[in-house]
């Protein structure tokens, strides 16, 4: 049923589109006081889209998203001018923002050369624990392991605590035992290391040459020197704690807000005063707690163009994806989308 809403869906933008709407509504006073900020996780070194379509996209797809922006004449701004000019009413026509999240390897290896090709700003948010620790994110590598084997029955999973078969052929299940490796290593509060080492197991059960998927930094943060030389280029490095959680505990979540920001300080330069929810997760708890860092903005994964009404702590981004289409980005480029998107807040 979600399948063919989604057709229907994307045949109506379509005829909206042949139709002149794309056009008017993007030239019209209501686009012109509202910003779109862009939200991008992932750009794939290999084939992480085909694992996670929902988190990632191919530089060819994004290379061509920057195209429909030149293009289309829109607007590109920084955060910060941006935000500013939201507030003040003074927006130029068709305003866009460009984020991405957690800072991967893949950003500065396959990302960063098409945006300074294309010449927009961009804002990273940065998780900063495995900044300098260069080992792949414990969870993610090893799902991704995990469907790399994907269609297969691997025996002798009881030296890792898990079922002595472990089935690979469905994603629930795979998704099940990466969960439950998590579960385990956090019950044992296992070191950066110590994941590092439970992964290696995996894959040596698992027939994957770990040194290898590190050697290709697969699943890596950027390191402290990448980091430097594209803030020194003008890439704009901003808060998303230090180890990509937001515990509901005030203490615990500012401690992760100080951590993360210490070594942005230390790292690129500058003090950073905007922030992203870890995965989109977002609190009320969180507002005030926000507010006493002296961090000014905050941005969720809710689609919605933001206006000047709106919280500044609850910015709303559109997340781009490989599953989005040229038409649904184009939609939300102009404003249609939002107005047209059920799931708006």
């Amino acid at each position: 049923m979600a399948r063919v809403k989604t057709q229907i869906s994307r045949a109506t933008l379509r005829i909206l589109q042949a139709a002149g709407v794309f056009r008017r509504v993007a030239n019209s006073p209501w686009r012109r006081k509202r910003l779109l900020i862009l939200c991008y996780h992932g750009v794939s070194l290999e084939d992480e889209h085909l694992w996670r379509p929902a988190l990632y996209i191919e530089p060819a797809r994004l290379q061509r998203r920057l195209e429909m922006l030149k293009k289309g004449g829109y607007n590109v701004l920084p955060l910060g001018e941006a935000l500013h000019e939201l507030k003040t009413g003074t927006l130029p026509p068709r305003s866009v923002v460009l984020t991405f999240d957690d800072g991967g390897y893949d950003f500065y290896a396959r990302a960063y050369p098409i945006v300074k090709t294309s010449g927009f700003p961009a804002t990273v948010y940065q998780t900063t624990y495995y900044v300098d620790r260069p080992l792949p994110l414990f969870n993610l590598i090893c799902s991704y392991m995990l469907w790399k084997r994907r269609g297969s029955t691997v025996e002798g999973g009881r030296e890792l605590g898990l079922a002595d078969v472990l089935d690979l052929r469905t994603e629930p299940g795979r998704e099940k035992i990466a969960q439950t490796l998590q579960e385990s290593a956090e019950k044992q509060t296992f070191s950066g290391a110590q994941k590092n080492e439970l992964a290696s197991r995996l894959a040596g059960l698992l027939g994957i040459d770990y040194r290898e998927l590190e050697a290709r930094r697969v699943l890596h943060l950027m390191n402290a020197s990448e980091i430097s030389q594209l803030a020194r280029e003008g890439v704009d490095f901003q808060l998303h704690t230090h180890r990509h959680r937001a515990p509901l505990d005030e203490a615990r979540f500012r401690q992760e807000i100080g951590q993360n920001r210490s070594r942005l300080c230390e790292i690129a330069g500058y003090l950073p005063k905007h922030f992203c929810y870890p995965g989109g997760n977002h609190d009320e708890h969180f507002l005030p707690w926000l507010a006493d860092e002296k961090i000014i903005s905050a941005t969720t994964c809710d689609p919605a163009l933001a206006t000047a009404r709106t919280n500044p702590w609850l910015l709303p981004r559109f997340v781009d994806t490989t599953g989005r289409t040229e038409v649904e980005f184009e939609s939300w480029l102009t404003g249609v989308g939002n107005l047209a998107s059920p799931a708006r807040p």
